[in-house]
């Protein structure tokens, strides 16, 4: 059985809640599946919650009455009404998937009509079918390492995006640099570059030899070809109009990459902490997946108990290919990209840690290359692969085996 169901072993009152921003739907119905309370809206409050909780023990037919509360996951919004402390003791809490709640929905014939009432309705039926994961599976530290690592994740795009400003204001402030050093952020010496010789003039005064003492002083070797070429560059830049404003949108623009990196720093500080206490470590014995990529596979995973097996996982990033197959006819599409973002993230990076740097999965990648497959398919394969290791890992709490998985 799997731990995605919950067994119907009595007859248990159900409480289905909605939740919005603000303001939660909600209706309480018996396992015969008559109506005992509403639906009622209520705001998202302690003295909300209060309230309703009163009208709910008006209808219960007695105190011993099982109680099941079916909870839609909507983002964030819902988090709060997951606390246990929040509903009465020996009720249990579930948090309902929002794609069964809409296949349920369309199930009841009304796919195209989405309100409140409605799925109200379709979490109750789920519920009474014995779906929903309970909320005593989460853990706290996969919480947290989802929260760390989404901030992480947050910084590295915003990070991303202030270098490329960064460079277009640095190409105004110091025209004709790349063509002296091509790659200017991702070399120590382009950095002190466009930290300390934003204006050109200062570099073509300096010279090549005050440049690399300049350097030194800073811990920095610069060879005397490059410090050539880049006073030259110096030298033959062409003044722009655009130039003051640039230098200092460009001196904005690196306090703030150096606080985004100290973020990042200690946002992998807290994975590298949280991690061991997770069922996730033992993924970084496996070669190529290092903290961060384990983390990000806990984080957008979330409880490993709640998935039955590894079809699931990956059916669930969306990477499975549609089919369709009617009258022994069959047509398959291609991948739909539907499904969790964050989870069809981690399993591609996941898969391209294998194809880099694990032997067995390296030999499977160049198999398929030679059968004629592209990149892209090679890649969404390695990712299946590397779903199948990573769920067996975790569910054994194993170490990698790269004979078991040759």
């Amino acid at each position: 059985m799997s731990v995605d169901s919950v067994p119907v072993v009595d007859l248990p009152v159900v409480v289905a809640v909605d939740v919005g921003k603000t303001v939660v739907a909600l209706s309480v119905t018996d396992a015969a599946r008559h109506r005992l309370l509403g639906p009622v809206d209520f705001e998202m409050t302690g003295s909300g919650v209060k309230g309703v909780l009163a009208l709910i023990r008006n209808r219960l037919a007695g105190a011993d009455v099982p109680v099941r509360v079916g909870i839609e996951a909507a983002g964030h919004y819902h988090r709060p009404l997951l606390t246990p402390s929040v509903w009465p003791a020996g009720w249990q809490v579930l948090e309902l998937n929002p794609a069964h709640v809409a296949e349920q929905r369309r199930i009841q014939g009304r796919r195209r009509v989405k309100t409140d009432a409605l799925d109200l309705e379709a979490i109750t039926e789920l519920v009474l079918a014995g779906r929903g994961i309970p909320v005593t599976a989460h853990e706290a530290v996969i919480g947290e390492l989802g929260a760390w690592a989404a901030h992480r994740t947050r910084r590295i795009l915003m990070r991303t995006a202030t270098k490329n400003q960064l460079l277009g204001q640095l190409d105004l402030a110091f025209p004709g640099l790349t063509l002296a050093l091509p790659d200017v952020l991702g070399t120590k010496v382009g950095r002190l570059v466009a930290v300390e010789f934003a204006d050109p003039r200062r570099l073509a005064v300096l010279g090549a030899s005050r440049f690399i003492r300049f350097a030194a002083l800073r811990g920095l070797q610069v060879r005397r070809p490059l410090a050539e070429r880049l006073v030259k560059a110096a030298r033959d830049a062409l003044t722009t109009v655009d130039a003051p404003v640039a230098r200092q949108v460009l001196a904005a623009d690196l306090a703030l990459l150096t606080e985004l990196s100290v973020q990042i720093d200690a946002a992998e500080a807290e994975l590298a902490r949280l991690l061991p206490l997770s069922p996730f470590a033992t993924l970084t014995t496996t070669p190529g997946w290092g903290v961060v990529r384990a983390a990000n596979y806990g984080a957008a995973l979330g409880d490993p108990q709640r998935w039955p097996g590894p079809s699931q996982i990956y059916r669930a990033s969306g990477l499975s290919p549609a089919q369709y197959e009617s009258a022994g006819k069959r047509r398959d599409g291609s991948i739909s990209r539907e499904g969790s973002v964050a989870l069809r993230r981690a399993l591609i990076d996941l898969g391209i840690g294998l194809w880099f740097n694990d032997a067995p999965s390296r030999a499977y990648a160049a198999t398929l290359k030679t059968r004629g497959k592209k990149g892209g398919v090679i890649a969404c394969a390695l990712a299946n692969r590397a779903t199948r290791i990573a769920y067996a890992m975790v569910r054994d709490q194993t170490a990698y085996d790269p004979a078991h998985w040759a």
